[in-house]
């Protein structure tokens, strides 16, 4: 890290330098004189070139701005050094992204690597600009928070090789995502849209802007980075070798059953197109498929499903299930609520929010931004992590919005006001099956991956 930090402090590139292929292939996209090669789209933010540096300046009444390349990349490594002014300003790069397209009028989108100087700290993250917004928190990579730089230039990489996107800052690994959409499209420098006047004049400083799109070869990643991946049922190479498996293959039943027999349900439930779907029988809980369960049992692991509500839909994904209890209507072990909150009216039944989606169902509410709910009839990712100290995390799309320490006295003391009081022992099993919920409303399934953690 020394070197390259020693590296980059050097002056800048020289214009005989500029635009010339490396012989290890890098090319730099800035010449440090001008800004041929780039052009603005999108909102009125200057950009000028200042002592060999591109320099972003916000203006009040602005919408975002971005200085971007005139060409389309596909397939690419970039580095780029970055340095804000104010911690109250924002940036990002652009990646594989367009402009002014049917639906996106005026507007350029597409996945933006984030710099963030705020207390979230989600530099490095990955965002879906004019889009789907927020693809990769930094809730779902926290060791990573700390790596920014105030008042410093900070060193960016970006590495986007076929569907998979994986960035660095400081020479750190942040985010990694796997997106089937985008193969190509222009790279683009963020002033972000503000509308303060602390905000008003303040300077983005981009340098050091160089990329290579031949002889690429996939960087390391260490073994404990989350990969958000939305190609559905599927697993990278990276997720196998460090201990993730599919619990649905995308097109059988295999390795689920009836929470109530041996066998999976004959009617009630349907795995075709690539979904695990419960059937609507008009909210009647476990009146029809029934609960399913996966056969194997698990104590501590990392849990990620994709799901999809109908209008007024509720269902949910229960863990340490043990079917001991031999409970007459839905199985029980604590359960990642699966609800439309707006529309179904348990939203509004047991303690201060503890019914509603992503929530430990009426133990303990889940804190979540409104961004971070997809509208019912998309997919949705909830997430649930037990680790070997029976600390518990739920997460929706990315974001932390809950956490507990099974057996604890705090968890105990919830579950003596909750419905579950009359289990003994409730939720301290130390493994269980993973449970699919068929609350009498259609809800789909896919995407249903688990990495045992040790």
């Amino acid at each position: 890290m020394a070197a390259y930090v020693a590296v980059a402090s050097l002056a800048f590139v020289q214009p005989h330098q500029s635009l010339a292929k490396a012989a290890d292939a890098w090319q730099n996209l800035f010449d440090g004189k001008t800004l041929n090669g780039w052009k603005r789209l999108g909102g009125t933010a200057d950009y000028k070139v200042e002592n060999g540096v591109i320099v972003g300046t916000t203006v009040m009444n602005s919408g975002n701005s971005f200085l971007t390349t005139e060409k389309e990349y596909g397939d690419f490594q970039l580095e780029i050094d970055i340095m804000l002014e104010s911690p109250v300003s924002n940036t990002g790069v652009q990646t594989r992204s367009h402009f002014n397209t049917p639906g996106h009028e005026g507007k350029v989108y597409g996945r933006q690597i984030e710099i963030d100087p705020s207390e979230r700290a989600w530099s490095g993250g990955v965002y879906d600009e004019a889009r789907r917004q927020w693809l990769y928190p930094l809730d779902l990579n926290p060791k990573a928070k700390t790596l920014y730089k105030q008042g410093q230039y900070n060193h960016l990489k970006i590495e986007c090789i076929g569907n998979e996107t994986k960035t660095w800052l400081n020479g750190q690994p942040v985010a990694y995502v796997v997106d089937p959409v985008d193969p190509k499209g222009f790279i683009g420098l963020q002033v972000h849209a503000i509308n303060t006047k602390e905000q008003e004049g303040k300077k983005i400083y981009f340098k050091n802007i160089k990329i290579k799109t031949t002889d690429l070869k996939p960087s390391p990643f260490p073994a404990d980075i989350y990969v958000v991946n939305f190609v559905p049922n599927y697993l990278t190479p990276y997720e196998k070798e460090h201990g993730w498996k599919l619990l649905f293959d995308g097109k059988t039943s295999a390795g689920w059953r009836s929470a109530k027999a041996t066998t999976f349900p004959a009617q009630g439930w349907q795995t075709t197109d690539g979904t695990m779907t419960v059937l609507s029988s008009e909210g009647k809980e476990a009146a029809n498929g029934g609960d399913i369960v996966t056969k194997d049992e698990f104590g501590s692991f990392d849990l990620s499903f994709e799901f999809k509500l109908t209008p007024g839909a509720n269902s949910g994904v229960k863990y340490f299930v043990t079917l001991a209890e031999k409970s007459e209507g839905s199985s029980i072990g604590p359960e990642y609520q699966v609800l439309d909150d707006d529309r179904h009216p348990d939203a509004k039944l047991g303690r201060d929010g503890n019914r509603t989606l992503a929530s430990l169902y009426d133990l303990i509410k889940a804190d979540k931004n409104p961004r971070f709910i997809h509208p019912i009839g998309e997919w949705n990712v909830g997430r649930i992590v037990s680790y070997p100290d029976k600390r518990v995390e739920h997460y929706l799309n990315g974001a932390k919005v809950l956490e507990y320490t099974r057996g604890s006295k705090e968890f105990r003391d919830l579950v003596a006001q909750s419905k579950h009081h009359i289990w003994p022992n409730f939720g301290e099993a130390p493994k269980g099956h993973i449970l699919l919920q068929d609350h009498g409303n259609q809800v789909s399934f896919r995407s249903i991956k688990i990495k045992e953690l040790k």
